[in-house]
């Protein structure tokens, strides 16, 4: 019997885990936002600050990618 070796280097696993894995589970902490603020009847001035609040980290990931790549094209 054989055994099977698969070897992945560490930064393809960083890479996956960064820009795809990371973006799925963000967009479910969207949908989980959403679902509470239709559980809590939280209306629009409610659901407008449970997401500006909770998606607050989105936004500081969004904008550390762009930085990235501004960074490595333009500056350094």
């Amino acid at each position: 019997m054989l055994a099977a070796v698969f070897a992945i280097a560490a930064e393809t696993v960083t890479q996956w885990g960064l820009y795809v894995l990371l973006p799925i589970f963000i967009a479910f902490l969207f949908f989980i936002m959403w679902d509470i603020s239709k559980k809590s009847d939280a209306g629009r001035a409610g659901t407008f600050w449970i997401f500006l609040a909770l998606g607050a980290g989105f936004v500081g990931f969004l904008l550390k990618l762009v930085l990235e790549v501004v960074f490595e094209r333009w500056v350094l």
